[in-house]
């Protein structure tokens, strides 16, 4: 974590030198931009490092102040960048004068307008709510009656700061709508103190009705108290799976449901890990296998265990440009959506919800409806 706020604090060091440089004049204009990164800092500095507790709604304001002071900075240096490549490119011919006219008179104005309207932009995808995304699995030897079966899948709510009781009813109510045979809760559906947030999750005890909805805890359950989450949720009828499984029948088909621990379980316990072998129940004999890992690096561990399908969510698709291109780099083919892992198919949530900015651009909240289709009866996987 140490040497995470020191590259954060490196970046936002030079992105203020750069910001300052291109965008201000006086000493008032450079106090005023070094708000916004102060703020960003708050949140690591003395929260994450320093140990304080969330334990007031001021510090939810901090820490949605911080994230939005965040977005916005990204957005300010990427226009500000771009202005300045206008410029140079400017530069080139007298026939672009005007132009460079315009860019250099009331550039940073329309730096300043442009960068908060992108935020605006984006934190109005974020809550319009989840669009419904319909993604078909070809299983190979899929029984035929299992044929259709549909799972709907949320993952990284960040029940939090920006993320609130309103918004998870919406989700909530779209996912009875959508009549699931099984809900999979991939993780990081809380993302602080449980005492403060339980009223806000509480709505998902809705979807616990018949035994269908599963879990696993991601990486910011964990950083809460994954001990207290589990509680919370399985008071709501969750069904919590720690490296454990849960067989489904239907008709004469079997589905093994596995759930893995997160990798980030060693904060608490250093010797704990995800045991995907243990979760597929190999001792259950032929079966069609899906594997709930929050954190899609476990793919190679469940291909090898010998799942059909793992749902992940954890990367949020980048949440927002130019993250959405690094994210690739991190979790490479595993980074978003519908990928093969060997003879196992992974899909990656963008998530239900957003972390930290509550901003989205190039990618958008999902709700996915996941549809387990006979490999003989489909060549590809569709997506509407």
């Amino acid at each position: 974590m140490r040497r995470f706020v020191a590259v954060l604090t490196t970046l936002l060091l030079a992105g203020y030198l750069y910001l300052a440089w291109r965008l201000t004049s006086g000493a008032e204009a450079r106090i005023a931009l070094a708000v916004p990164f102060a703020l960003v800092l708050i949140v690591p500095m003395i929260y994450w490092i320093g140990g304080r507790a969330r334990v007031s709604p001021a510090d939810d304001v901090v820490h949605g102040l911080g994230y939005v002071s965040l977005a916005w900075l990204n957005f300010l240096a990427l226009v500000s960048l771009a202005r300045d490549a206008l410029l140079l490119v400017t530069t080139t011919s007298p026939a672009f004068g005007g132009l460079q006219a315009i860019l250099n008179d009331g550039g940073t104005a329309g730096v300043v307008i442009a960068s908060v309207a992108v935020v605006a932009t984006g934190s109005a995808i974020v809550f319009r709510g989840p669009r419904v995304r319909h993604v078909d699995i070809p299983v190979t030897n899929l029984p035929t009656d299992l044929e259709g079966f549909r799972i709907v899948q949320i993952s990284d709510l960040h029940v939090g700061p920006t993320m609130r009781g309103a918004y998870v009813r919406r989700v909530v109510d779209m996912t009875k709508a959508l009549a699931p045979d099984l809900i999979a809760l991939t993780g990081d559906i809380g993302d602080g103190p449980v005492h403060r947030l339980a009223s806000h999750v509480a709505p998902l005890g809705a979807l616990a009705v018949g035994g269908r909805a599963f879990l696993v805890l991601g990486n910011h359950e964990y950083y809460a108290g994954g001990a207290a989450w589990s509680a919370c949720f399985e008071s709501l009828g969750l069904r919590v799976l720690r490296n454990e499984h849960v067989t489904i029948e239907r008709g004469a088909a079997r589905l093994i449901v596995g759930g893995v621990l997160d990798p980030a379980v060693r904060i608490v316990d250093p010797e704990a890990e995800p045991r995907p072998d243990l979760a597929a129940a190999p001792e259950a004999g032929d079966a069609c296998r899906v594997l709930l890992a929050h954190n899609p690096s476990i793919a190679p561990r469940a291909e090898a265990a010998g799942f059909d399908l793992q749902l992940s969510g954890h990367t949020h698709a980048g949440q927002f440009f130019p993250w959405t291109y690094v994210i690739h780099l991190v979790h490479g083919p595993h980074a978003a959506g519908l990928s093969r892992r060997g003879r196992m198919w992974v899909y990656t949530s963008a998530g239900t919800g957003t972390w930290g900015p509550p901003v989205r651009l190039g990618t958008e909240p999902e709700l996915t409806v996941l549809r387990l289709v006979r490999a003989a009866s489909a060549s590809a996987a569709s997506r509407r």
